[in-house]
């Protein structure tokens, strides 16, 4: 197969190249400068411009772009940049796929379990509707964007995806190191609910989407059992061998994050039954092993 993948050069991204890579497959990176080296095309989600030579004869786009959530304060000006980098750049790429005379197979669009908003202790799948404030808001703009792949017949698939559990980036990238040092522990109350997915089955989960050809609309790629971020943080400690007595006070994230700390400490009790229910299986379903699988990888 030959996909095409925004996003390339993140976490999820990169994984997903090198496992594409090893089974044979060809990828299309498109990025946002000139194009450096081979199996490079340039697009620009800004003003909307997709070089369509990057996606012709490509079987399958994998749209993974977007201003990270938690890199910066969310100042009025970054909470646009969020935004527009996922709204305007998933247009651009479902309007340039939908106008090829032989359109790629299947869109699959990033998405997040922020669709559902603060589900507080209330588990939700696929069928729940999305919350409010920001981040809802944001999702549902950015799975609407998508609508020229689908109008164009082009089977669309929004992978909603939980906390990547990984130690070479993301959210988690940046806890391995205060765990390592004996510094973590619970934030807020701890009793908000996390979402989490190892990396590993996030890239497989993506491939099993884009390569089983009746599945589409919303996924949730987390792992089977949402936990607390007190038992999050309890299976650090265990796994690391440290301990985790500290604790971050709700205002204290409010006074430090600002309105990002909503996410920090809003929960999100998400489930995958669309995922399992298609037969998708979980390699690393468990926290402490997902966990492990990060720092021995």
């Amino acid at each position: 197969m030959r996909i095409a993948i925004t996003g390339a050069s993140g976490l999820i991204g990169k994984a997903l190249v090198r496992s594409l890579h090893a089974d044979g497959h060809d990828t299309v990176r498109f990025v946002r400068r000139d194009p450096a080296r081979e199996g490079e095309a340039r697009w620009d989600p800004r003003s909307g411009y997709v070089d369509p030579d990057g996606l012709r004869g490509c079987d399958a786009v994998v749209h993974l772009a977007g201003a990270g959530i938690g890199d910066h304060r969310w100042t009025e000006a970054y909470k646009r940049e969020i935004r527009d980098s996922r709204v305007l750049g998933t247009g651009a790429l479902a309007r340039a796929a939908a106008a090829l005379d032989e359109p790629p197979g299947v869109f699959v669009c990033g998405s997040a379990v922020g669709y559902y908003g603060d589900t507080g202790e209330r588990a939700v799948d696929e069928s729940a509707p999305a919350g409010s404030g920001f981040l809802p808001s944001v999702c549902v703009e950015w799975e609407a964007a998508a609508a020229p792949a689908r109008e164009a017949g082009i089977r669309t698939v929004f992978a909603r995806t939980g906390l990547v559990v990984a130690a070479g980036g993301g959210a988690w990238g940046r806890m391995f190191p205060i765990f390592r040092a004996g510094l973590g522990g619970r934030l807020g109350s701890g009793r908000q609910y996390w979402s989490f997915i190892s990396l590993h089955d996030e890239v497989a989960a993506l491939r099993f989407l884009m390569e089983t050809p009746a599945l589409d609309g919303p996924f949730n790629l987390t792992a089977p059992q949402p936990l607390t971020n007190s038992e999050v943080t309890a299976a650090m400690g265990r796994v690391l061998r440290r301990p985790v007595a500290f604790a971050v006070p709700a205002p204290a994230l409010r006074l430090v994050l600002g309105e990002l700390s909503q996410d920090v400490l809003g929960s999100q009790r998400a489930r995958p039954a669309r995922l399992l229910e298609s037969g998708f299986t979980f390699t690393y379903p468990g926290i402490e092993e997902s966990i492990r699988a990060a720092i021995n990888k």
